[in-house]
């Protein structure tokens, strides 16, 4: 297909998944909230129009770490549901060839059997710090089979696992775990304190494996079933910043702040559907690609870093 939409095509998954598709020769649009609201069925209408596209990258979604979900539970919920619902709906009424919508782990329960099998994403309530949130993605995938089954939609959806990589949010007051974690001890050289008491266990796919499942799952599948795209690596948040310490250089300490929350006790997914359907493997190793991480950031804000 050689016309694509991606919504969330400005963001941080979204501009390298872009990338990839520029230069293999896709004309790709790239929606951006600053032009398009798509919580607004109006402005997911005139995209829609404006694209002309025959296959269509949901990746559009508002997402943060622990503090920015306990502070906007009502609009994540809401504006992750809103947006899901309004690209179903105009990609019905334009005849959208495929439709390939990215949900988010978050969706899965506080105590799923690790890791984490797709079978496993009714049998539960999430995690309750993003529950809104994840609790929105999966009535988009209650939407999708819907369309599926009484319109035709081909519409797949997919579960990475927590993204990290080059371009990623580094907001202290929004950002995910990696990021926040490089930027405090690239900028700090003694004390850095994090959230929980290092416990919780996360699997962190880097970004550019994730393109590459994307651009596999809408080449290659089209079933009704959710699939998860993960990394087969499951590790500690006490460990990881140990490894972001040694990558970055960090000499300071590390302490913990045991009165803020966790999140999930553990979180790793079942990669074994995706091998399986589309020949999905992640190839980049977690240290590999927290140095390039690192090294972008470094590059990227000027006078900052040894």
């Amino acid at each position: 297909m050689s016309r694509v939409l991606v919504t969330g095509g400005g963001g941080f998954l979204g501009s390298h998944l872009v990338g990839r598709l520029e230069a293999g020769g896709q004309e790709v649009v790239a929606a951006r909230s600053a032009d398009y609201d798509l919580t607004s069925m109006e402005d997911t209408a005139r995209l829609f129009d404006d694209a002309h596209a025959e296959l269509v990258f949901h990746l559009a979604a508002e997402v943060g770490g622990i503090g920015a979900n306990r502070a906007n539970p009502g609009r994540y919920w809401f504006a992750n549901l809103a947006m899901g619902g309004n690209v179903l709906e105009q990609a019905r009424l334009h005849g959208t060839k495929k439709l390939v919508i990215v949900g988010t782990v978050c969706a899965y329960p506080k105590f799923a059997p690790v890791p984490f099998s797709e079978d496993e994403l009714w049998n539960g309530y999430p995690e309750e710090t993003n529950a809104p949130y994840g609790v929105a993605k999966k009535a988009v995938l209650v939407g999708a089979q819907a369309y599926r089954e009484q319109y035709g939609l081909d519409a797949i959806f997919l579960l990475p696992t927590n993204l990290y990589g080059p371009r990623d949010n580094f907001d202290l007051e929004t950002s995910h775990v990696i990021p926040a974690l490089i930027r405090k001890m690239v900028e700090s050289s003694d004390d850095v304190v994090l959230w929980g008491d290092g416990s919780p266990t996360r699997e962190f796919l880097y970004v550019d494996d994730c393109v590459e499942g994307l651009v596999l799952a809408a080449e290659r599948y089209d079933g009704s079933e959710p699939v998860n795209l993960g990394a087969a690596r499951e590790i500690s948040i006490r460990d990881l910043a140990e490894l972001i310490a040694d990558v970055t250089g960090f000499e300071g300490t590390i302490s913990w702040d045991t009165e803020k929350p966790n999140g999930q006790p553990r979180r790793s997914v079942d990669g074994t559907r995706a091998r399986e359907l589309f020949g999905f493997e992640a190839k980049t190793s977690l240290r590999d690609g927290i140095e390039r991480t690192v090294a972008w950031y470094r590059s990227a804000v000027a006078g900052v870093g040894r």
